[in-house]
């Protein structure tokens, strides 16, 4: 049985258990090896530490674009999968590709060209201006390699494949990571190339991750095409992506966005107020992987089903992993309750002011991980109904519609305890509009559905 087919017909629970641990495998291990490349980084000091701080933004720009892509491809591929249009599927895929190179180059190309004027704007003074064009020259040029695979994984994981995408997130990490001291510090007759170095090591192991998802799409899987498609053909398929891809990177944007005006709330109260928030946001970028790896998993089943018509098969799936979410991460939330003061020991054991924020932090906001979770869930789950625009919706809805809005009250009223229940609040609301609009969404599809069974029905019994 095809992965493929898999989606159409296996249990529901254990199809998205085993997609979704194979994702987590993947993101445990690239966040473990991006850990140690910042951790080599920072051995060369506070300067080129600082220099890749400023990057963030601008190579964040590049990621959510290739995260874009890549939910437009997973959705249109997945779809025409479920359908049984193979050779589509298959066009869809080459097509991707070769959209992502071109508009990657049209982008790093243009940040090349103002890359003093990008990172002036944001702050970056005479001394790091050099370290950051050092690292920044090298990564535009190799940013192609980043977004190739990023893609090409979504039409994996399109096919019900989450397995490949994984190993291979963790194959590039690890390469990264051995070439990391070796070009930062240099090793034998290999100089050191500092910051740069860096650079090199990241774009490296992207080459290498090129070489092996073109070899599994194109020869060990056949998943596209290896004629290639006509001109025609690759702006229609441009358009379908595009589609959903520019709004899904849109909404993706909004989130560092809204996390910037969220700090600067919660700078009015302090330096060690803005300390204690970023423990916790990091707290919760673990404590939500879960959630983060569903949603990457959800959306090629939804799509599939989609595409096959099974919408009683959506609903279920949906609904599950709905359940799922909020019972594990209620759980989580106990977990960090009962090591609350152990983790901010961890991060602040000489400042008790930071030590107490951590802690609040704790107690309040992952209350709310499993609403978020359906808010995530959702957002992906629209998108991969070909409905983009809900989707970023949604995403203005949560973040200046309550969660902002809501977050800025309660500090204004009640403190710094304020703003954090305000977050809260915020995803309590959007949380029930998200489940909600997408039921809704959900039942004029199974009515249509049943409609048209009884229609065929009465058709099968007319006499002739």
């Amino acid at each position: 049985m095809s992965s493929s087919q898999d989606l159409l017909t296996a249990p529901i629970a254990p199809t998205l258990s085993k997609m979704t641990k194979q994702v987590l495998f993947g993101m445990v291990m690239l966040m473990s090896f991006n850990l140690i490349d910042t951790f080599f980084i920072g051995l060369l000091g506070t300067e080129p530490l600082a220099a890749i701080s400023f990057t963030f933004p601008v190579t964040f720009t590049v990621i959510s674009l290739a995260i874009g892509l890549g939910i437009g491809t997973s959705a249109i591929i997945a779809k025409a999968n479920g359908s049984g249009n193979v050779s589509e599927a298959k066009n869809d895929g080459q097509g991707a590709l070769i959209m992502g190179i071109v508009l990657v180059i049209i982008l790093a190309s243009t940040m090349y060209l103002y890359t003093d004027e990008i990172f002036q704007a944001l702050g970056a003074g005479d001394k790091t201006l050099p370290l950051i064009r050092e690292y920044m020259d090298i990564w535009y040029i190799g940013s192609v390699f980043l977004m190739l695979p990023m893609i090409g994984n979504a039409i994996l994981r399109a096919s019900g494949d989450a397995k490949t995408p994984s190993m291979l997130m963790a194959g590039t990490g690890l390469i990264n990571a051995v070439l990391d001291p070796i070009l930062i510090f240099g090793f034998g007759p290999i100089p050191a190339m500092g910051i740069a170095g860096a650079a090199i090591a990241s774009v490296t192991s992207w080459a290498v991750g090129l070489v092996v998802i073109i070899y599994v799409l194109a020869i060990k899987r056949g998943l596209i095409a290896t004629h290639l498609i006509r001109l025609g053909e690759l702006v229609e398929i441009s358009r379908k992506i595009l589609k959903i891809g520019l709004p899904a990177a849109g909404a993706n944007m909004l989130t560092p966005i809204a996390m910037a005006i969220l700090t600067a709330m919660i700078a009015v109260h302090g330096n060690a107020a803005v300390a204690g928030f970023g423990v916790g946001s990091r707290i919760e970028s673990i404590a939500s992987m879960v959630v983060l790896a569903l949603s990457m998993t959800l959306p090629p089943f939804i799509s599939q089903n989609y595409g096959a018509n099974q919408w009683q098969r959506v609903s279920d799936a949906y609904k599950q992993v709905i359940k799922f979410v909020m019972i594990w991460q209620f759980a989580v939330y106990v977990l960090l309750v009962i090591v609350a003061h152990y983790i901010a020991l961890a991060f602040s054991k000489d400042d008790p002011e930071v030590l107490n924020i951590i802690k609040l932090f704790i107690y309040t906001l992952p209350l709310g991980y499993g609403l978020q979770g359906i808010i995530i869930l959702t957002n992906s789950s629209f998108n991969a109904l070909h409905k983009p625009m809900q989707a970023l919706v949604l995403s203005v809805i949560r973040l200046f519609v309550f969660y902002l809005p809501f977050a800025y009250l309660g500090s204004e009223w009640f403190g710094l305890p304020g703003l954090f229940i305000g977050c809260l609040i915020g995803n309590v609301f959007t949380a029930m509009i998200s489940y909600q609009w997408f039921t809704r969404t959900l039942g004029s599809a199974l009515t249509a559905e049943h409609n048209n069974d009884r229609q065929a029905d009465a058709s099968a019994v007319e006499p002739k």
